[in-house]
């Protein structure tokens, strides 16, 4: 995938190559200082697939060059990478990928590309189905780490918040019927009972309204004082990640690429920000199913020596959740397996002060008596 960089700091552009780099299936076509001269670029490749802009700029600002790509329907995504975290709010009403806000690290940097290049594969896929009517077959919805409904045409353009929440929503219970008084209580919860009434019946008309450039007005259906959300062919990132999970079953020599694309499909919990409270039940099982099936990946890595791999995998879960022991446990046997003492010290002391600060508890026994052992075969001179 092609991705251009549009940022008037000379050295950001360094930065971002560098850690773009890192990334086999991207290319940095360019580099701008301006939106004009990407612009004019633009005119003349029309392959590039994501931009990296940023917001303040002198002349024509980051938001302006983003309204203007959407005005003329052209089908690159942008991510906004700027200091300025007041302009988020503005940045998702024009439909963009993901707003990064710096210093960018390399794991927010790769979740970014990872949810592009999924919802990319995703409609390929969906194009190589065949295709009775022109619906939601060819519709592509992420879910994780972001919010969106696309297909080759572009974005669905939500006209409210609600709306998208609502669609949301009904996306976790479709093709049943989910009853007016459930969705009152859940979304617009706070309000009177009239005026969540009256709020609803405007969010379903912005909701069908926001669908019908994608011929998916009709998939709200209303049925007995509810609605029905009716998908039959979309294609949903989190439910592609479950069932690819659930058919790798171990990891041998030929599977590996095909683990850890797995794991990249996982771009962030669900809905991402927004973090509907009403979806916390739902987030919280698909993160754990994450966990497991990363620790698991892990495990079958360091059983093989491969160190690097299994460490990659576990930072990521420790930069989730750095108080879960069981991934404190599988790094410190990778500085093991390593051969790293100091690696090894470091990573249970600290554990055990982020416990003492934050819970003002200290670590289990078998962590204590995990980290004794393999601290006692490094000294003896013995690989764990």
């Amino acid at each position: 995938m092609k991705v251009i960089l549009i940022d008037d700091e000379p050295v950001m552009h360094l930065i971002m190559r560098k850690m773009l780099e890192k990334h086999p299936e991207v290319q940095v076509a360019g580099a701008f200082a301006d939106t004009r001269s990407a612009s004019a670029f633009l005119n003349e490749n029309a392959d590039v697939g994501l931009a990296f802009v940023d917001i303040s700029m002198s002349g024509e600002n980051g938001l302006a060059f983003a309204a203007e790509m959407e005005r003329t329907g052209s089908k690159m995504q942008i991510a906004f990478v700027t200091s300025h975290k007041q302009f988020a709010l503005q940045a998702y009403e024009l439909s963009v990928v993901d707003y990064l806000v710096k210093p960018v690290s390399q794991e927010r940097l790769e979740r970014t590309v990872n949810r592009v290049l999924a919802g990319r594969d995703s409609i390929k896929e969906s194009k190589r189905q065949p295709a009775v009517t022109k619906d939601a077959s060819e519709i592509v919805i992420t879910a994780l780490g972001d919010f969106s409904i696309q297909n080759e045409s572009g974005r669905v353009k939500w006209i409210s918040s609600k709306s998208a929440e609502l669609f949301a929503y009904l996306l976790l219970y479709r093709g049943k019927r989910v009853a007016r008084s459930r969705l009152v209580t859940d979304i617009f919860g706070g309000m009177t009972r009239d005026n969540a009434e009256k709020y609803l019946n405007t969010t379903v008309y912005q909701l069908r309204k926001s669908l019908e450039p994608f011929g998916l007005r009709e998939t709200v259906r209303s049925e007995n004082d509810g609605y029905v959300l009716e998908l039959n062919r979309a294609v949903i990132d989190y439910e592609t990640f479950e069932r690819q999970m659930e058919q790798q079953l171990g990891v041998e020599d030929g599977n590996v690429d095909n683990l850890l694309k797995v794991e990249r499909l996982y771009t962030g919990d669900l809905f991402g920000s927004k973090a509907y409270v009403w979806a916390i039940q739902e987030t919280e099982r698909l993160a754990e199913r994450y966990s497991f099936f990363v620790k698991r990946l892990a495990e079958a890595f360091l059983s093989q020596g491969n160190t690097v791999a299994a460490a990659k995998l576990l930072t990521k879960l420790h930069a989730r959740n750095s108080l879960d022991e069981s991934v404190v446990s599988l790094l410190m046997r990778v500085h093991a397996r390593e051969e790293n003492k100091k690696g090894l010290t470091s990573q249970y002391t600290d554990y055990v002060k982020l416990l003492n600060r934050e819970l003002g508890i200290r670590p289990s026994k078998e962590l204590l008596l995990l980290y004794d052992s393999l601290v006692s075969g490094l000294s003896d001179g013995v690989k764990p």
